[in-house]
């Protein structure tokens, strides 16, 4: 079973903390990089090193843009997935294996 270490720092007056020598160690943080907080709904919130979208894909990173300012200007147009929806996506791709490191086949290209 993988060990879990546990580390804490204090927030200051105006909210702010340092992040600890074995966090930016783990996630591999240098000066200027971003964290990504994931907020899970029981509370917990998750760390992670953040990816630049745009630099990586800049059209990407625009059309994410494009609805984040979207999604902002006009929530009412918010809906949730269908839970029918998530089950026969679910059953179309069950047993399907993906590893998102590999490159694209000379037939994808």
């Amino acid at each position: 079973m993988p060990t879990t270490m546990e580390v804490e720092s204090t927030l200051t007056e105006r909210y702010q903390t340092t992040v600890p020598a074995s966090v930016r160690s783990a996630l591999r943080l240098g000066k200027r990089d971003k964290i990504h907080y994931s907020i899970r709904p029981g509370g917990e919130v998750v760390l992670s090193r953040a990816v630049d979208v745009e630099a990586a894909d800049p059209a990407l990173g625009a059309f994410l843009g494009f609805l984040a300012h979207d999604m902002t200007q006009h929530p009412e147009r918010l809906r949730a997935v269908d839970v029918d929806l998530v089950q026969r996506i679910q059953a179309l791709t069950a047993g399907v294996e993906l590893d998102m490191g590999a490159g694209l086949s000379p037939d994808d290209e």
